[in-house]
């Protein structure tokens, strides 16, 4: 306990001077720019649901239901996604002392176990089809599916830009280039269908459908789980950060390293800086806080500095203890 309250009192306001301007201006924007496409994304895909799953019902197509049902968990998404974007900019409170960062990890956590739960109920209906083929309305289906492509397709441009940069933007991203991909597969089975006859194109293509949302999910499954689990973010070169501040006047070793991530966008790290016979450096600090911001994107860094007296070991100094 004295370790971390040494560290808060030893250098944390030079983080709070460096790091969080840099997050203001590289970050904040994201959740704000993309708030529109949130909400007509939301709009357009919750109307095309109900359109889809009464047209799909009506054409007793289970390819058209399924991507309805597909669509129902697109929209869930979305709203997770865009809650969690809102959540993202609250203050700090005595409880939540990082705000409501986090969010946005569980809600691309969520986003990818819709699309898994969704996928299995595809599959599972589908099964049921293969046993019993029924008839389809393959034109109303080609239709219908036409017009989710243009939806999904134009929501999906939206959050085009942000994919990359932030793995909340990235879900909802998937989300809708699945949706439209779906569509796509739901128009090659009634056009199938109409040149042939046959009936098991439609549940075939369910389950064709099923394979591919699972495929597009995983990476945004396994990424959300590392994030949920603080592994040093993909994007984070850990070795290198180890490497930057051994090389800092002074310092002769670097322990308790931790890199992980407190949003979707926004990476803290902590770590104890060894400077033998070395006093308090105000001006080290705040160089090696700019740095590892525009350098490294570590928005939130804190550093101990301690001078290495054997009489006074580090608890936390192991590489094994934490």
């Amino acid at each position: 306990m004295h370790d971390h309250h040494d560290r808060s009192q030893h250098s944390h306001r030079h983080d709070e001077g460096q790091g969080h301007d840099h997050r203001a201006h590289r970050h904040d924007h994201a959740p704000a720019s993309f708030g529109r496409a949130f909400l007509i994304g939301i709009v357009l895909n919750g109307g095309f649901v109900a359109v889809e799953a009464a047209y799909g019902f009506f054409a007793n197509s289970l390819a058209l239901l399924a991507d309805a049902g597909h669509n129902l968990s697109d929209v869930l998404g979305l709203v997770l996604a865009w809650a969690a974007a809102s959540l993202v900019k609250r203050q700090p409170s005595a409880r939540y002392t990082y705000g409501m960062k986090r969010t946005s990890i569980l809600a691309s956590l969520a986003n990818a176990m819709l699309l898994l739960v969704a996928s299995g109920a595809i599959v599972l209906e589908a099964v049921r089809r293969f046993d019993a083929p029924q008839p389809v309305a393959e034109m109303t289906v080609i239709w219908v599916a036409l017009v989710g492509i243009a939806i999904n397709g134009g929501t999906a441009l939206g959050f085009m830009a942000g994919r990359k940069s932030d793995l909340n933007i990235r879900g909802a991203f998937l989300h809708m280039m699945t949706d439209a991909l779906v569509s796509l597969g739901v128009v090659v089975s009634g056009l199938v269908v109409l040149a042939t006859g046959w009936q098991w194109v439609d549940p075939a293509v369910s389950v064709t459908i099923a394979v591919v949302i699972v495929a597009g999910t995983w990476s945004l499954l396994k990424d959300s789980i590392n994030l949920a689990l603080d592994a040093v973010p993909a994007n984070i070169d850990r070795a290198a950060i180890q490497t930057y501040l051994l090389a800092l006047p002074g310092v002769s070793e670097v322990h308790d390293l931790h890199i992980w991530a407190m949003s979707t966008t926004e990476v803290a790290m902590t770590a104890h800086l060894v400077r033998p016979g070395a006093t308090l450096d105000d001006q080290l600090l705040t160089e090696a806080c700019r740095e590892l911001s525009q350098r490294f994107g570590i928005g939130h860094a804190t550093l101990q500095v301690e001078s290495g007296d054997p009489a006074h070991p580090c608890a936390l100094a192991p590489a094994e203890v934490v």
